[in-house]
């Protein structure tokens, strides 16, 4: 089997189109980013025919910034991913909270099983603080 075969190819995310007019693919490290990001920015529920798809860190939306909740952010972005993204071991997740701005930089290490390639990925998460700010 041939690296490719096992990484696939997809299309882009978000969808585009090309100047020619077809439909955007994708292949390789940049298939696997956006799978990551599709599987991040998708609310469980949210996919009719698959409503268990997606990342559980959405249910934190509005919880105050703390210990507590990076940790759940991280518990479920490491569950997401082990479950949705066989094609990937991930080495870390590490969730980073701005105070100011209620932005929690969520950071990835992984690792692609087919190639050894290294690689790193921050996905923004947006929470919506309580009334009297970020905690």
């Amino acid at each position: 089997m041939r690296h490719g075969d096992f990484i696939g190819a997809g299309w882009s995310f978000p969808a585009s189109i090309t100047p020619a007019g077809t439909i955007r693919l994708i292949t390789g490290s940049e298939e696997i980013d956006a799978s990551i990001r599709m599987i991040l920015s998708t609310i469980p529920g949210e996919r009719v025919m698959r409503p268990e798809f997606g990342c559980r860190m959405w249910s934190l939306i509005f919880a105050p910034l703390t210990a507590g909740t990076l940790g759940q952010i991280e518990q479920y972005v490491r569950e997401a991913l082990d479950r949705w993204e066989p094609r990937i071991d991930l080495d870390r997740v590490v969730a980073v909270a701005d105070q100011e701005s209620a932005e929690v930089k969520v950071e990835l290490d992984y690792r692609v099983k087919a190639t050894n390639d290294v690689r790193n990925l921050v996905f923004p998460f947006y929470t919506i603080p309580g009334e009297g700010g970020v905690a």
